[in-house]
Order: C-alpha cells, then structure tokens, then sequence
C-alpha cells in the first residue's frame, strides 16, 4: 500500500468527519446529497457536495480504501491542483449522469451520495497509466490485472444499473468523464491528434 499524501489524506479526514456528522445531524443530506432536478430539493453545489457524503459506514470505509489505494499513486505522480480536477471531474460526471438518468419518465426520486464518481474516475486512471499491474480486490479475491479490474468493476455497474440502481450511474459517468480527461491531457482523440 502506498504512503497517504496529502489531499488524499485530507479527503479521507474529512469524508469520516461529514460522516460522523450525517449521523448527528442527519439534516445535512437535504443540503449537500444530489436530489433529481425534478425533486424540488436540487441545489447548484449538490453537483460536486456528493461525493462528500456516505450512506453507511461500510460505503465509507470501500470509498475511502479505494481513494488510498487509487488515489495516492496519482496524487504524487500529477501533483496536487491536477489531482483535485481530476476527482472533481469525475465527481461531476457522476452526478450529471445521475441527473440525467433520474429525468427520465418512471425513475423515481432517489438521492445520490458517496465518492464513487471520484473514485471510479481513479480506477480508470490508474488502468490507463499502469494497465498491466496486478490488483488483487478484496471481491473477488483473485489477482487480475488492473485493466482488467476496471472492466469488471464496469461491467459491474452497468448491470447494477440496469436493474433499477441509479446511484451505480455516478460510477459509470466517473468512469466516462476520467477518460475522457486522460484523453484530453494526452491530445487523444475526440480532443486532437496524438502528441509525439
């Protein structure tokens, strides 16, 4: 396991401490989770303020080892500034797609919390940058590499999401919106040609 740089640190500080405070003051989740446009309860900043919240502990605690075992790499390896964009990213794509998922007719009105979309982001990242490391998840314990990781974990969530679990859309759009940024900072395609 790497060392736990500073952001990263940070982060998981302050995740445990909103934690500990939705718990004695559960009100909190009606200012800072993500509510459907449709809800009433939507507000601007609920966009990026999810990924901050959790739902249980157990959600906390795989959130926040994936951050540490994910996160911390990147942290040192992009710097700070580029490390906070990027999980803000894929934050807000998670969201967006959830936004836009609980638009549709039939969907329900159901909040979103957790750092996934974040997360997921790093997972991606972490395939694209170092495809062949060997990963052995917690579930299912069985050594894999990490490209491999990320396309079942994947996989994954687009099942979970197609049976009704929504909040599986932020992994989703976490993961779409840290490609595109990894394609983005290369000069890949859809965003120019290839740097030399």
């Amino acid at each position: 396991m790497p060392p736990i740089p500073p952001i990263t640190q940070f982060l998981m500080l302050a995740c445990t401490a909103i934690y500990c405070l939705q718990v004695f003051t559960p009100f909190i989740d009606r200012w800072f989770a993500l509510f459907p446009l449709g809800s009433g309860f939507f507000l601007p900043w609920q966009v990026l303020s999810y990924g901050l919240l959790h739902g249980s502990v157990l959600h906390l605690f795989f959130n926040m080892l994936g951050l540490w075992m994910f996160g911390s790499e990147l942290e040192m390896l992009w710097g700070r500034k580029r490390y906070m964009a990027f999980l803000a990213i894929g934050a807000i794509f998670g969201g967006l797609l959830f936004l836009i998922a609980t638009a549709l007719p039939g969907a329900g009105m159901s909040r979103l919390v957790g750092a996934s979309g974040g997360l997921y982001a790093l997972l991606v990242a972490a395939a694209m940058y170092f495809p062949d490391r060997t990963v052995m998840p917690l579930f299912p314990p069985i050594p894999m590499k990490m490209k491999v990781f990320v396309i079942v974990f994947g996989v994954i969530a687009l099942l979970m999401s197609w049976t009704g679990d929504l909040g599986s859309l932020a992994h989703i759009g976490g993961m779409l919106g840290g490609w595109l940024t990894i394609r983005y900072w290369r000069g890949l395609p859809p965003f120019g040609k290839p740097r030399r």
